[in-house]
This record gives structure tokens, C-alpha cells and sequence, in this order.
């Protein structure tokens, strides 16, 4: 892993924890599963219009329209619109949390249903993480915080992992970007429904709002996934998953600092436990 690998690395986990902050501003402002239908409309247009003009084909393997659907109505439509609209009650740095679980649900997942073997060093990050979710939780239960929300991240991550082990082994073929744009009109198509019948489009028009949903469509939803795949391409899937262990601590950074959320001791603790025991799964995975 060379040194520009390490910085896109740590670009790309930025970007991607950053969008939990964008969301609670976009939300604050506008119908969480209407502004997200937007975005992935406006993304995916932006996504396979980019990828036709890289020459990227949209005839796409069945096995490849099967991770277009699952990751559009699993990640998109289901994971974050879940998430948006947790995040109406819901601190950005909890939601962030939450979702920086997923890598520990899909070891856990792929050693309990397909029998995956795990070394010791992945057993001491699950254990880690349990525990590090367990403090910061035990912690946040005695404040304010709102179950219901809570429960919709948690849904969220747990269909996020569904989604990422149904398609194990899947491949782009190196129409990744066209990939991504695809399944980002599904998640747009899938949000439409809802939106349309259980919201109002009222919006407040601020310069905020403007500026956070052009950021999150722009950056985490476009540039984000586009290094991640040059990452990926550079030097492989499992190196580079070890990145998502900057999720947690990045986002409960960015919340804090542009939000003002407040952090416990508890919390601190647990996020550094977190990271700890994603970091661990994901080494136990490297090739010795």
C-alpha cells in the first residue's frame, strides 16, 4: 500500500462520513425521503451519464442487475432513507455509529451463515466492537434519545448487511461507475412512493440547505464512490475496506465540530473501541 493509496484512502473516508453531517442539515430543512429521491435521481443521471461517456455499457450481466437492484433498494432506497429520516430526531454522530457497525455485522454474519473462518485477531475486533457499542449506547439510553429513530438506523445497518452479503463475489467488470449510477435511480425510483404518501414537499429555502444537498450529491454521493473504486482498483477490496475503520471517528469529528453535538466521555471511549475492532476485523482478513 503506497502513499497516494493512504491518502485516498483517508480522502475517501472523510468524504463518506461527512454525509451523515450534510444529512441532518438537508432534513432540518426539507422531507428527508422526498430530498433523498432527488439526490439519487440527480446523482444517478450525473453517475451513468459520466460512465457512458468513459465508455462504460449499461448491458450489464444478470449477476450484475442483481447488485444493481439489491444495493438500489437495500442501500439506497432502504439503508439511507431509513437513516434520513432517523436523523430528524437523531444525532449525526449516533446515526454514525450505528453505521459504522456494518463490517462487524458482516463478519459476524459471514462466519455465523456461511461458516467463514475468523482468526483470533477478528474474534478480539467483534468482541470490541460489541463492547464498544455497548458503552456508547448504555451511555446514550440514559439521555434523550429517541428509540424510535435509534431503531430506524439500526434497521438501516442491518438491511446494509443483508445487501452486502447477497452479492458476495459479485463483480463490476469495470462498469462500476455505471453500476453505481444505476443503482441510484433504483433507490430514487423506490423512495418516490413513499414520499409521495407519507410526506408534504414543504421546504424551507435557505442557503444551507443549498449548500449541503449539492455537497452530499456531489461528494459523498459521486467523488466518494468514484475513489473508492480507484482505490479498490489500486490494491484490491480487502486493503481497502480497512479505510472504513476512519468512519466512526470522522463522523462523530465532523458532527461535533459544524453541529455542535456534544460528546461524552462514554462516547469517545466507545468510538475508539469501535474503530479498534474494525480495524482488527478487517487485518484479520489480510494474506500473510
Amino acid at each position: 500500500m503506497d502513499g497516494k493509496a493512504v491518502l485516498m484512502g483517508v480522502v475517501f473516508g472523510l468524504m463518506w462520513a461527512s454525509a451523515f453531517t450534510s444529512a441532518r442539515v438537508i432534513v432540518a430543512y426539507a422531507p428527508p425521503l422526498y430530498a433523498l429521491a432527488i439526490r439519487f435521481l440527480i446523482s444517478g443521471v450525473i453517475g451513468v451519464a459520466v460512465a457512458r461517456a468513459m465508455g462504460q455499457s449499461w448491458h450489464l450481466t444478470r449477476a450484475q442487475w442483481g447488485a444493481v437492484v439489491i444495493f438500489g433498494i437495500s442501500q439506497n432506497a432502504l439503508y439511507l432513507g431509513l437513516n434520513f429520516v432517523a436523523m430528524q430526531t437523531v444525532e449525526a454522530s449516533l446515526a454514525a455509529i450505528v453505521a459504522s457497525t456494518m463490517p462487524l455485522l458482516v463478519a459476524f454474519a459471514s462466519w455465523a451463515a456461511f461458516g467463514e473462518r475468523i482468526r483470533p485477531l477478528g474474534v478480539a475486533g467483534l468482541l470490541a466492537g460489541v463492547l464498544g457499542v455497548a458503552l456508547i449506547m448504555g451511555a446514550r439510553l440514559q439521555g434523550q434519545v429517541d428509540l424510535f429513530g435509534l431503531g430506524l438506523c439500526v434497521l438501516g445497518v442491518v438491511s446494509l448487511t443483508v445487501a452486502t452479503l447477497s452479492v458476495r463475489g459479485a463483480s463490476s467488470g469495470g462498469n462500476f461507475l455505471m453500476i453505481v449510477g444505476l443503482q441510484m435511480l433504483v433507490g430514487s425510483a423506490m423512495l418516490w412512493l413513499p414520499a409521495v404518501a407519507f410526506e408534504d414537499f414543504a421546504v424551507t429555502w435557505t442557503w444551507q440547505l443549498g449548500v449541503a444537498f449539492a455537497y452530499t450529491v456531489l461528494i459523498p454521493g459521486l467523488a466518494a464512490t468514484l475513489i473508492w473504486f480507484l482505490l479498490v482498483d489500486r490494491i484490491g477490496a480487502t486493503p481497502a475496506a480497512v479505510f472504513h475503520f476512519l468512519t466512526p471517528f470522522f463522523g462523530v469529528s465532523i458532527a461535533a465540530l459544524l453541529l455542535g453535538e456534544e460528546l461524552g466521555s462514554l462516547d469517545v471511549v466507545g468510538v475508539l473501541i469501535i474503530t479498534a475492532g474494525i480495524l482488527a476485523v478487517q487485518l484479520s482478513k489480510q494474506k500473510t
